[in-house]
C-alpha cells in the first residue's frame, strides 16, 4: 500500500512549472530554447523597494511577525484598496500570506467541506482546481466560448449554480487568457450572485495593474451588496516585479480572514519579515513605473497577437490585459498535421523548434496554447519566427 495520501493522488503538479523547469533543464543542456512558460514579469524589482528590505536587514527586522502579516503591512494594503478600488476594510479583514497562491489555497482549506461546489470558469489559472480537490472540494468547471472573450457569461453562471455551490472564482485580467471583465460584465453577473446569497465569490485581482487601451478596472467587491460575500485576493508579485519575494494578501470578511489564519498558524506561519517590509515600500512608495511598464507590455501584446494573426492556422484574439495570450492551434489539429491534442503541438513545437510554451488544455480549454510574452522584445521575435515556421512546415 502506497504512503502518499488519498488527496495528494487526486492532483497533478503544475503544467506551467513542468513547462518551465523543462525549459531550464534544455537550456542547462546548451539547447538555444526560448521559454514562453513562466508567468513572471522580466523586469527587475524597483529600486525604492529593494533598498527598502536592505534597510528593514539592517535594523533587524529579521523575527517573526504576527501570523497573518504585519500592522503596518496591513495598513497599506487598507490604504490601497481604499484609494485604488473605493474600498473600506479595516486591519482585521485583511490577511497576507506567502505569495497569492497561499491565500486561495488557505481560504479553500478553511471554507470547503467535502462535496461543496466551487465555480471556476475555463480557461483557468492551472492551480484553482487542484487547490479546491485538496481541501475536499468540487471543482465545477464552466468552459467559456472564444466568441464571449473567454468570458463567463450570466446564463452560463445561472446553469452551473446548485445547491452546493459555495464559491465562484473570477480572475480578471485573466490567467492564460488576459481576459478582462468590463463593470458592466461584473454588475450582469453580480445581479445572479445577489439573489443566490449562500455564494461567495473570490476575486483574483493579481493582474490589476496591468491593463491596455484605457481599459478600467472594476472589481466585484465594488458591489456593495456583494462586498461582505467577496474574498479579495492580490498581491506584489506581477505589478511589482517581486515573484520571489512571496507576499500575496486578500481582504474580505472577518470570519474568512480569521480562519485563513488559524490555517497558516499551523502550516507556514507569517511571511518573510523582510520581504513584507518591501511590501509596504511597493504599496505606499512610487507607482510611476507601472504605467510605463504596462505601455510595455502593450507593444509585445501588439507584436505577439500582430504575428501570431499572420500564421496560417493560428488565430489569437488581443486581450485588455495580464501578459498573456491564448491562441486557437484548432486548424493544426488533424491528420495531415499527425497532430491529435495541443499537448501534442506544444510538445513538437518545443522538440524541433526549441520554444516552450503551454498547452490550453492545462488550462481547462483544448485546442489552444498560451504565451507569455513577459520577456524581451527580441526574445519574441525570434520565438515568432521559430513558431511560424514551425507551422509552415506542418501544413
Amino acid at each position: 500500500m502506497s504512503i502518499i495520501s488519498n488527496s495528494l493522488k487526486r492532483i497533478k503538479p503544475s503544467p506551467t512549472i513542468a513547462v518551465t523547469q523543462k525549459a531550464r533543464e534544455l537550456k542547462a543542456a546548451g539547447k538555444n530554447v526560448i521559454g514562453l512558460g513562466a508567468g513572471e514579469p522580466d523586469f527587475d524589482t524597483p529600486n525604492n523597494i529593494k533598498q527598502a528590505a536592505i534597510e528593514a536587514i539592517n535594523k533587524g527586522d529579521t523575527k517573526y511577525t504576527a501570523v497573518d502579516g504585519t500592522p503596518i503591512l496591513k495598513q497599506a494594503i487598507v490604504n490601497k484598496f481604499k484609494s485604488e478600488n473605493n474600498l473600506e476594510y479595516s486591519i482585521d479583514e485583511v490577511t497576507v500570506g506567502t505569495g497569492g497562491k497561499q491565500v486561495i489555497y488557505n481560504t479553500f482549506m478553511a471554507t470547503l467541506n467535502k462535496g461543496d461546489e466551487v465555480i471556476i470558469p475555463a480557461p483557468y489559472w492551472v492551480s484553482y482546481p487542484d487547490m479546491v480537490l485538496l481541501a475536499g472540494g468540487k471543482p465545477k468547471i464552466v468552459k467559456c466560448n472564444e466568441n464571449d472573450g473567454f468570458k463567463l457569461t450570466p446564463k452560463n453562471l445561472k446553469k452551473a449554480i446548485t445547491k452546493k455551490t459555495k464559491w465562484l472564482i473570477l480572475n480578471s485580467p485573466s490567467n492564460p487568457t488576459g481576459a478582462s471583465y468590463t463593470k458592466e460584465e461584473i454588475k450582469s453577473l453580480s445581479k445572479i450572485l445577489i439573489r443566490n446569497k449562500k455564494i461567495h465569490i473570490l476575486s483574483d485581482d493579481i493582474y490589476e495593474h496591468i491593463t491596455y487601451d484605457n481599459f478600467n478596472f472594476f472589481t466585484i467587491a465594488q458591489i456593495s451588496e456583494l462586498k461582505e460575500r467577496t474574498l479579495t485576493m492580490n498581491g506584489v508579485s506581477k505589478s511589482y516585479a517581486m515573484t520571489g519575494w512571496r507576499i500575496g494578501y486578500a481582504a474580505g470578511p472577518k470570519e474568512i480572514i480569521k480562519a485563513i489564519g488559524k490555517i497558516q498558524s499551523q502550516s507556514t506561519s507569517n511571511p518573510s519579515s523582510v520581504s513584507q517590509a518591501a511590501a509596504v515600500e511597493a504599496l505606499n512608495g512610487t507607482q510611476e513605473f507601472i504605467e510605463t511598464r504596462a505601455e510595455a507590455f502593450k507593444k509585445r501584446r501588439d507584436f505577439v497577437v500582430e504575428s501570431l494573426n499572420k500564421i496560417k492556422g493560428i488565430n489569437c484574439l488581443k486581450p485588455n490585459g495580464a501578459f498573456y495570450v491564448f491562441p486557437s492551434c484548432k486548424q493544426l489539429l488533424n491528420k495531415k498535421t499527425k497532430l491529435k491534442t495541443d499537448k501534442e503541438f506544444v510538445e513538437k513545437l518545443l522538440e524541433h523548434s526549441n520554444v516552450a510554451v503551454v498547452q490550453g488544455s492545462a488550462f481547462g480549454l483544448e485546442g489552444y496554447f498560451r504565451i507569455s510574452y513577459a520577456t524581451s522584445m527580441e526574445n519574441l521575435k525570434k520565438a515568432l519566427e521559430r513558431i511560424s515556421n514551425f507551422c509552415k512546415n506542418l501544413s
